[in-house]
């Protein structure tokens, strides 16, 4: 299409520059970028809000490893409840956090399920918390003793599971009838075990191990709390020294109490849904 022409006060005739159609890619262009910047803007938005949640509110978890058994099963996956135990350094993703010790804090409770980093690897642990600072701890028999009280435990049956590769890890269970061939039935002891203040909960239990079934007397230090995984015959707890063990963990090393599982799998994957535990969704964790 010829350009339009017009004439200029002295009457000579120019052309007029054909700018619609750089107008229009120009306009276009612009729309892309702002386009871009939004959806960058909404991602940095979505990241902050869910920072927040995490570092404030809820953190999610999920199961590893056995040691939690029959509590915890590997697979499940739970939200921590952060604001319980107050905040510290450790609240935050990579310890980084810039609080001095803890604030907002309130005291554990004998018996709760709570996720903490570990004192010397810096991973985050779940198990139960079974001593409190100044208590003074011993296993006798398998039998847990708090200041010198028997935390009964009451015959509950057996639990059992199929023998084989579990998780993405690929662990397999230990058993109180091995040796069991892939595929046939693994069995542990369970028991009820009922603590000094009255929180009862169920503990597994595979045969005599010396080194964790009969310790000496462990005194907590102000501070400090003392952990023990439910499947007491496969748990590296506080029963075994740092830096191979949990030892004593600080307060400010707490994250935040397991109060329910949100969501189960027995499978390798998430995305095997025909391995989903659905009698698990929304369980309490006692």
């Amino acid at each position: 299409m010829q350009a339009a022409r017009y004439l200029t006060a002295s009457g000579d005739a120019v052309r007029q520059p054909e700018t619609n159609g750089i107008g229009n890619h120009m306009a276009s262009k612009n729309s892309f970028v702002d386009s871009v910047l939004e959806t960058a803007k909404t991602i940095v938005y979505a990241l902050l809000i869910a920072g927040v949640f995490r570092t404030l509110l809820f953190q999610p978890f999920w199961i590893p490893s056995g040691s939690m058994k029959d509590t915890l099963l590997i697979g499940d996956f739970l939200f921590v409840n952060k604001m319980v135990y107050g905040y510290s350094r450790h609240s935050c993703p990579f310890s980084m956090c810039p609080i001095p010790g803890r604030i907002f804090g309130r005291e554990p409770q004998l018996g709760d399920v709570a996720v903490f980093r570990h004192p010397v690897g810096g991973a985050d642990f779940i198990k139960r918390i079974v001593g409190l600072p100044g208590d003074r701890i011993q296993i006798k028999g398998g039998v847990l003793f708090i200041n010198g009280q028997e935390a009964k435990q009451t015959d509950d049956g057996t639990f059992e599971e199929i023998m084989d590769r579990q998780g993405p890890l690929g662990g397999t269970p230990n058993c109180v009838n091995r040796p069991v061939a892939t595929g046939e039935v693994c069995v542990k002891e369970k028991a009820i075990e009922q603590l000094p203040n009255g929180v009862s909960h169920s503990v597994l239990n595979i045969g005599y191990a010396p080194s964790i079934d009969d310790t000496g007397v462990f005194t907590v230090p102000d501070g400090h709390y003392f952990f023990m995984g439910d499947n007491r015959d496969n748990s590296t707890d506080s029963r075994v020294r740092q830096p191979g063990g949990v030892g004593f963990v600080p307060f400010e090393n707490l994250i935040g109490r397991a109060d329910r599982i949100m969501f189960s799998s027995a499978g390798r994957s998430l995305l095997f849904f025909w391995t989903w535990r659905a009698d698990r969704f929304f369980k309490a964790v006692d």
